[in-house]
């Protein structure tokens, strides 16, 4: 069966057209994000991901052995030398709007009122703003106001 340049098995696709459903084929389970999310904010080790998450030893260890084939995490040296520790990619490190944006949609619509959580904020403590994205007028842009196009060979530009 011929592969991607994922690794995966071009019937492995469940939608081999739509690059949202290609994108949750490779990292749309809820443990593979945790471990981005958790490496985005510096986790590195096995032991690492496992307290923070709380996953089972056999579901982090497929997880990471997939990120790592997909090309999201690799593995190099720690600084002691003694162990591996797991890094973002290039391509791990591009997930982080797409976590920005799941998080922003989980501070307005998955918390009650006045419900204490989390927050992202930058380099100088501010919180980091909403994400809108916006055509090439400035316009903002939703579901209204987009739609999908299919192409016949690479995407222009």
């Amino acid at each position: 069966m011929p592969s991607t340049s994922t690794g995966l098995p071009s019937a492995a696709w469940t939608d081999p057209d739509c690059p949202v459903a290609r994108t949750l084929d490779l990292v749309g389970d809820r443990w593979s994000l945790l471990v981005v999310r958790d490496t985005m904010d510096g986790a590195r080790s096995f032991t690492e991901f496992q307290r923070r998450t709380g996953i089972a030893r056999n579901i982090l260890t497929d997880r990471l052995r997939k990120l790592i084939d997909h090309g999201i995490l690799t593995q190099q040296a720690a600084p002691s030398g003694r162990r591996r520790q797991y890094v973002l990619t290039d391509a791990g490190r591009a997930l982080f709007p797409v976590l920005l944006t799941l998080r922003q949609w989980g501070e307005h619509h998955a918390f009650a009122p006045g419900e204490p959580h989390s927050t992202l904020v930058d380099q100088h403590g501010a919180r980091v703003p909403d994400l809108q994205p916006t055509g090439t007028d400035g316009a903002p842009l939703d579901a209204d106001t987009t739609h999908v196009r299919k192409t016949s060979g690479p995407p222009p530009g």
